[in-house]
């Protein structure tokens, strides 16, 4: 019995640690999973005993196994198993499975998506694209660009914005997505 209540006792402190290293609020996390801001709070403290209604959902938002946040010991396949998202004709692969900060998608755009009238969107964030396969048509407001492999934009989601393919081939892309304002750093070392 002692050992159970040390494992409940340290999920406290590994989902605050979580929280902070992620640069999520209390806020977002609820808006994320459901669950309130008290509660979360209560969590982190230790004074709210965790069960699975909690531990599921919030697993789910940091994108980490139940095991990960119980301290169970590590076992089996350490592969992530990612469920492409089908949407707007477009299939989005999401890479990360955090709440909270940068988000990372492989974009695969189909055949024939040139012929979609481009219905130009707007919404919170900030976007960065690099071309992996194919040639992409970025609209950007009033500017119509296409790109080719191994180039990339970004913007301001705010700008009305859509993307297609630029020859009726399919294209595939990597899209770093990120709230207001937060932007991808790209650095290189000196030659």
């Amino acid at each position: 019995m002692d050992q159970l209540k040390d494992v409940l006792a340290a999920v406290g402190p590994k989902l605050r640690d979580l929280r902070k290293q992620r640069g999520v609020t209390l806020a977002d996390l609820s808006r994320t999973t459901g669950i309130s801001e008290s509660t979360l709070s209560r969590l982190e403290s230790g004074s709210r005993r965790p069960n699975l209604e909690l531990l599921l959902p919030l697993a789910h938002a940091y994108g980490v196994p139940l095991d990960e946040l119980v301290g169970a010991p590590r076992t089996g396949d350490p592969r992530v198993h990612l469920r492409p998202v089908h949407r707007l004709g477009m299939t989005f692969v999401p890479l990360t499975r955090r709440a909270g900060g940068m988000q990372a998608y492989k974009l695969v755009i189909p055949a024939g998506h040139d012929e979609v009238e481009p219905d130009l969107k707007t919404h919170e964030g900030y976007e960065w694209l690099y071309v992996l396969e194919g040639r992409l048509r970025l609209l950007l407001d009033d500017r119509d660009l296409v790109l080719k492999p191994g180039e990339v934009a970004e913007f301001d989601t705010h700008v009305p914005h859509w993307l297609g393919s630029a020859d009726a081939r399919p294209v595939e892309l990597l899209v770093l997505f990120g709230p207001q304002g937060e932007r991808a750093h790209l650095r290189a070392r000196p030659a």
